[in-house]
């Protein structure tokens, strides 16, 4: 088997794991809290929320537990608050990530910090049953050192994955799809079976098996594999050419990366992708049990089915994508413009959809799993013209745009909170979904109009200038 397959499947399982442990929370949480919500005189939902035993004592911010049951009294706030905790500092070692990567390898940054947030994930419960601040702290370390994986995974995708095959290779990042459907999905049978506890036990160590087998099987470029055959390795260093410096200097182009054009209509482009994903992640488990008033069961069912159909298109996509460079017929910023709508436009239109699917399940499954499908086109997009734009640095480019990224996105489960606080009713998620989808139009258009993935002069230009140099006589 080639080299790059394997690092193509420990990617997939990476970003699976990687999502799973920070996604865990979200199919949990329903489990864990008592909900307050606020009826209306609608007759269904009247039905709807008479199902359920809501607390009426005042609400403390230390998490405290219901009789035997660990069930926590936890508002809309303290719930959306503990999910967007682990975007808090997220953003923070993203730059840090990539320039690490840079400098001592992407192999180890993106193992450690996979590895740690596995570790930490088996201390939830017993802090979540102690101290609600404490959870929070908790979450917003797992966030920070995260944070390192994506500037790392982009950089090793440069020295690795020649510029036709990228599109199919960042399919494996959508491995994180297959994460959240897999928590989704099992975490609801783990609950009822073994309690809300084993979630986090079972993701947790599943992340240190791979963090295992990933510093067991992965290096860092074709050139230092000790297994690798000759003729995979001369066919990756050939494809890459003078676009990849073997040895790259920790001298980053900070002014021309700053003030790239390309980059930040790229960036803009993934915050639109990002925001509208996060929403449908985060919030769809809350969404389909006490707005729908789907069963424990159900709800993690069709929160995560749409994730199992995400990365099948995503890696169909991108194949055809690397077909149509490979054969000349579209340019790489074309194709990356074609992929953006989908990834974008495609995605908020369903978005759009679904805010006005009301009570209508087989409309509200249909238009979240399509919004959730349509978005895999990100592989084949912003997320690796990334790496087209300068493979030699596209560790900090990526942690400079999962930096900005972040920063955005961690605002909308506040947001959602502001404007479901106590009124969990179809009006109030209605708007939800339509900023969402404006988030994702608005981002994408701009990204249709000014976007470039062609490299940049100053991805070589520290070569340039050594190759300039004379040697004295």
């Amino acid at each position: 088997m080639q080299k790059r397959t394997i690092l193509w499947y420990m990617t997939f399982w990476g970003f699976g794991m990687n999502f799973m442990l920070r996604m865990n929370l979200n199919i949990a949480i329903v489990s864990m809290v008592r909900n307050s919500v606020k009826t209306s005189n609608d007759k269904f939902k009247t039905e709807l929320y008479e199902n359920y035993s809501f607390a009426n004592a005042s609400l403390s911010i230390n998490a405290s537990a219901h009789n035997n049951n660990h069930v926590f009294e936890w508002d809309e706030h303290q719930q959306n608050t503990v999910m967007g905790a682990f975007f808090w500092l997220h953003m923070v070692l993203q730059i840090p990530g990539g320039m690490l990567a840079q400098k001592f390898g992407a192999k180890s940054i993106f193992g450690f910090s996979n590895g740690l947030v596995a570790l930490l994930t088996c201390a939830i419960p017993v802090t979540a049953k102690n101290n609600f601040v404490a959870l929070l702290v908790l979450r917003v370390v797992q966030g920070l050192v995260a944070g390192t994986a994506w500037p790392a995974m982009h950089s090793m995708t440069g020295k690795w994955i020649p510029a036709d095959e990228r599109s199919r290779f960042v399919s494996a990042y959508l491995g994180s799809s297959f994460g959240t459907a897999m928590t989704y999905m099992v975490c609801g049978y783990l609950i009822e079976s073994l309690g809300w506890e084993s979630v986090f036990y079972i993701t947790g160590l599943i992340g240190l098996l791979w963090h295992g087998l990933w510093t067991y099987l992965i290096y860092d470029t074709p050139g230092i594999h000790p297994t690798i055959s000759e003729k995979e390795r001369k066919y990756i260093e050939d494809s890459l050419g003078n676009d990849v410096v073997k040895n790259v200097s920790s001298k980053i182009p900070w002014r021309s990366i700053t003030t790239s054009v390309p980059l930040i209509v790229n960036i803009v482009s993934q915050i639109g992708y990002n925001w509208g994903m996060y929403t449908l992640c985060l919030q769809a488990p809350t969404y389909f049990k006490f707005v729908l008033g789907f069963d424990l069961k159900r709800t993690g069912f069709w929160s995560g089915i749409p994730y199992l159909f995400l990365w099948p298109f995503s890696f169909t996509f991108g194949c055809a994508c690397d077909y149509l460079i490979k054969a000349n017929i579209m340019s790489i910023t074309n194709v990356r413009k074609l992929a953006c709508v989908f990834s974008n436009i495609v995605h908020g239109l369903f978005i759009l959809t679904l805010s006005f699917a009301g009570y209508n399940d087989v409309l509200v499954i249909f238009s979240m799993v399509s919004a959730v499908v349509v978005s895999g086109a990100i592989s084949s997009g912003a997320l690796p013209g990334i790496v087209d734009l300068a493979p030699n640095h596209a560790g900090v480019l990526q942690g400079i745009n999962g930096t900005i990224v972040n920063c955005c996105i961690s605002i909308s489960p506040y947001i959602v909170g502001l404007i479901t606080f106590q009124q969990q009713t179809i009006e109030q998620w209605k708007k939800v979904f339509v900023v969402s989808a404006t988030v994702c139009f608005i981002t994408g258009i701009a990204f249709l109009l000014f976007g470039s993935c062609e490299i940049q002069k100053w991805n070589n230009d520290e070569q340039k200038d050594k190759k300039e140099i004379k040697p004295m006589v």
